[in-house]
C-alpha cells in the first residue's frame, strides 16, 4: 500500500485519513491541533510533529487545507517538498481559485513533482462516510494510479481535466451554487419567521415539494435550531463566495446573486458569527426584517 502523507486532520480531514488508514495505507498525519493528531494514531496511522517528519519519502502528500496560501506554507516554509521521496505526487483537496492552483501547480513541477488538483465535496458525514464528490484534474495516468486512494475517498470521482485548475473551476461553481441556495433557504425561513408561520411544519412541506434542495433538506433543520451544531461555519462561504466573485471579475462574468448572498455571509460573519454554523446565515435576514426565534 501507498505511504501518506496526510496534512490538515480538521473535521473533514482527520475522518479522510481514518479511513485511509482503515484501507490499509500507511498514513503519517500532522495538524496543529495535537488531539486531531491523537486521534489519528488511535486509528492506527502515524503521528508526526512536524510537517517533514510526515512527509519525509512518502509516495503521496494529501493537503486538507483550508486555502492555497496554507498550503504553498506547508509545501515551502514547512519543507514538504524538500522531505518527500522523489518524484511524489501532492494531492491538494483545498478549495482555491484557478489562478493559484495553476501557480502551485507550475512550483510543484519546478520541485520535481506532480500536482494534482482534487477539491471535495459532502460535507463532514461524506468525509466520514467515504462518499465524497471528488473533482480531479490531472493527467490521466496519475489519476488511474491514485484510484485506490479516490476508492477510499469518495463514491463518485469526476476525472474533469487534465491540467490542475480545472478542479478548481468545477468546486467554484459548485460552492457557488451550494451558497446560493443555503442563503436562499434562510431568506425563505426568515419571511415564514416574519409572518409567523410554523417553520417545522414549512420544513416538511417544502422539504417534499418542488422548492426543495439537498441544502434545504441538510441546514433547513439547523436554521431552526438557536445553536446548533457546527458543521460548516459561515466563514468558510465568506472565503469561497470571494474565490467565486473573483473568478467572475477574472474572466469577465456577472454574478449578481451570489454577490447578493455573499453580503448575506459577510454580514453574518460581522454580527460575529463567523464561526457559527453556515446555516445560521438565517440570522442576518432576521436581523434585517426584524424578526426572531
Amino acid at each position: 500500500m501507498t505511504t501518506i502523507a496526510f496534512i490538515g486532520l480538521g473535521a473533514m480531514g482527520l475522518p479522510m485519513a481514518q479511513n485511509l488508514v482503515r484501507a490499509g495505507h500507511t498514513v503519517r498525519g500532522f495538524d496543529l491541533n495535537p488531539q486531531a493528531v491523537g486521534k489519528l494514531q488511535a486509528a492506527g496511522g502515524l503521528a508526526c510533529d512536524s510537517v517533514q517528519a510526515a512527509c519525509q519519502d512518502a509516495q503521496v502528500l494529501m493537503l486538507m487545507v483550508v486555502n492555497a496560501a496554507q498550503a504553498q506554507a506547508v509545501l515551502f516554509e514547512h519543507g514538504a517538498l524538500d522531505a518527500l521521496a522523489r518524484p511524489a505526487t501532492v494531492v491538494l483537496m483545498a478549495t482555491c481559485a484557478q489562478g493559484a492552483v495553476q501557480a502551485l501547480d507550475q512550483a510543484v513541477r519546478d520541485a520535481g513533482h506532480c500536482l494534482v488538483d482534487a477539491p471535495v465535496s459532502g460535507g463532514v458525514v461524506g468525509a466520514q462516510n467515504g462518499s465524497l464528490t471528488m473533482m480531479v484534474a490531472c493527467q490521466s495516468e496519475t489519476f488511474e494510479a491514485l484510484g485506490p486512494i479516490w476508492q477510499v475517498l469518495g463514491d463518485r470521482v469526476f476525472h474533469v481535466g487534465q491540467t490542475p485548475g480545472q478542479g478548481a473551476m468545477v468546486k467554484t461553481i459548485n460552492q457557488l451554487l451550494c451558497g446560493v441556495h443555503i442563503a436562499v433557504a434562510a431568506e425563505a425561513f426568515a419571511l415564514a419567521d416574519k409572518a409567523g408561520l410554523d417553520l417545522t411544519l414549512l420544513l416538511e412541506i417544502m422539504g417534499g415539494s418542488a422548492a426543495s434542495s439537498w441544502m434545504l433538506q441538510n441546514r433547513g433543520p439547523r436554521m431552526l435550531q438557536t445553536d446548533p451544531e457546527v458543521k460548516s461555519a459561515v466563514d468558510i462561504f465568506v472565503k469561497d463566495l470571494s474565490i467565486v466573485l473573483q473568478t467572475g471579475h477574472d474572466i469577465r462574468a456577472g454574478l449578481p446573486i451570489a454577490a447578493a448572498a455573499h453580503q448575506m455571509y459577510l454580514a453574518a460573519s460581522g454580527q460575529g458569527l463567523g464561526q457559527a454554523d453556515d446555516s445560521q446565515v438565517i440570522q442576518t435576514y432576521r436581523a434585517l426584517n426584524g424578526s426572531g426565534q
